[in-house]
């Protein structure tokens, strides 16, 4: 595996002698938020978060991200929280993508590094901090849990994607594979966190066009992705927002794997009122 060479950003400014020119994009059915955005002066910082800041690429807003929000978080050695979740009702995973972590979650300890994936379920106490000599990065993403009638909620996991195989998708010969965390039809999960793997020359051969909305961080490689209309070039740090039902299509070139983290809203009826709504 390689989760080593996961791109995190590390903020900094574009110095006044470059270029404005970049590739970022927002549509009516897709966003590009491209690696050269995460700059110092787009971080946030959050309550009850100690020597941390984060990057907010995804939130719920009208006409953009329905139904989570995602964080990439900075922890410097020693920072973190004892209060990280503000919402009861919120669940969550993080993806580490670089440096260290200590995790408690429901009393039982973890040591988190490159790779390392953790589902926090609704109500879970957890606390996180920062250990090694250097900052550690993570996404973090959250989705208010939808409870079904009869299934209990799921369970805390940690597991790291070296101990997940990968499933080729049927007659690709294994240039197309997915690293799944969760088991497709386990019907505590409202949501998926998974890897995608494209070797050089892989693609997805024919336009996607579903009711999940997805979420697509590169974690490694390049790629050209068909967006609704149009095709993009994105690679390593770019974050693609889709939403329900726009079309999409990979076509990975090389010369190394493709790779990218992707959520999506999953195992539940299609809701007939906004969340919230009497």
């Amino acid at each position: 595996m390689t989760a080593s060479s996961y791109y995190s950003p590390t903020g900094g400014l574009p110095a006044q002698s470059e270029l404005m020119t970049g590739r970022a994009v927002f549509t009516e059915a897709y966003a590009v938020i491209p690696k050269g955005v995460y700059s110092d002066i787009v971080t946030s910082v959050l309550p009850h978060w100690e020597a941390a800041r984060a990057w907010i690429i995804a939130r719920p807003l009208s006409g953009f991200a329905e139904t989570f929000s995602q964080y990439i978080m900075e922890v410097q050695p020693g920072g973190g929280s004892d209060q990280p979740e503000p919402d009861p009702e919120a669940e969550g995973v993080l993806f580490v993508v670089e440096g260290t972590l200590a995790l408690t979650i429901d009393g039982q300890d973890h040591a988190l590094r490159p790779g390392h994936y953790v589902f926090i379920p609704p109500g879970a106490v957890w606390a996180l901090r920062g250990t090694g000599a250097a900052p550690a990065r993570f996404h973090w993403i959250r989705k208010a849990y939808e409870a079904a009638p009869g299934i209990p909620a799921p369970e805390a996991i940690v597991a790291h994607e070296d101990d997940v195989p990968m499933n080729a998708m049927p007659d690709t010969q294994g240039r197309w594979a997915t690293t799944r965390f969760v088991e497709a039809d386990d019907l505590r999960h409202d949501m998926h966190v998974n890897i995608v793997t494209f070797e050089p020359g892989g693609l997805i051969p024919f336009e996607e066009t579903h009711v999940m909305e997805h979420g697509l961080y590169v974690l490694e490689g390049k790629a050209v992705y068909k967006l609704n209309r149009d095709w993009v070039e994105v690679e390593a740090g770019d974050f693609m927002w889709l939403r329900a039902f726009c079309p999409q299509a990979c076509y990975a070139g090389g010369p190394g794997r493709f790779r990218y983290l992707l959520y999506k809203d999953v195992n539940r009826h299609a809701r007939l009122k906004p969340f919230g709504g009497k």
